[in-house]
């Protein structure tokens, strides 16, 4: 992967680059984004390319949770979370989710990833289950079920692990009750 930055770094002029995307050695991966051609195809195109135009973002919420195989759900949008405060990322694509965690709601549970030879933040999968309680109105209740029984069947449940990370964003009364009732 080259950002066009980095490209103009290295004394690569701009008209090279468009030569090169024209002759079909280079493929463009959005604005600004090329990677060779000839590379095999990538595994995680989309939550490559947001980590590389995004770096500061982390995978969150229901691409997270697609990432760790705990939902039947396409994500349309690429969810990421950044500190509060940030800046909203000015990409069109792929298309972005933007949500804002604050504190330690934003930095516990990060788990990075090799994915396609780029380093991806990832919340751990449960972080995510907290956090899609947290946004359940946004997400919706049986997406929010759906990933506490896919987790339940698909790994080995840390329940300790999973009410650390809903007092961190502060769920801990709301989700008792689901995990109770499936783990």
């Amino acid at each position: 992967m080259l950002p066009t930055r980095k490209a103009l770094d290295l004394g690569i002029h701009p008209r090279t680059l468009y030569r090169l995307r024209d002759k079909g050695t280079l493929e463009p991966m959005g604005r600004g984004l090329y990677r060779l051609a000839e590379m095999p195809a990538l595994e995680h195109p989309d939550l490559v390319t947001v980590t590389l135009k995004v770096p500061a973002g982390v995978v969150c919420l229901i691409s997270a949770l697609s990432f760790h195989d705990l939902t039947t759900e396409i994500p349309h949008e690429v969810h990421i979370a950044l500190p509060r405060g940030a800046e909203r990322p000015r990409t069109t694509y792929p298309p972005l989710r933007v949500f804002w965690f604050g504190g330690s709601a934003h930095t516990e549970g990060v788990e990075t990833h090799r994915l396609d030879g780029v380093a991806v933040r990832v919340y751990c999968a449960e972080k995510t289950l907290a956090d899609i309680f947290k946004f359940r109105n946004r997400v919706g209740m049986d997406t929010v079920v759906e990933a506490l029984r896919l987790y339940a069947e698909r790994r080995r449940p840390k329940v300790a692990e999973i009410l650390k990370f809903a007092r961190v964003c502060r769920v801990e009364r709301v989700m008792r009750p689901y995990l109770e009732a499936i783990l």
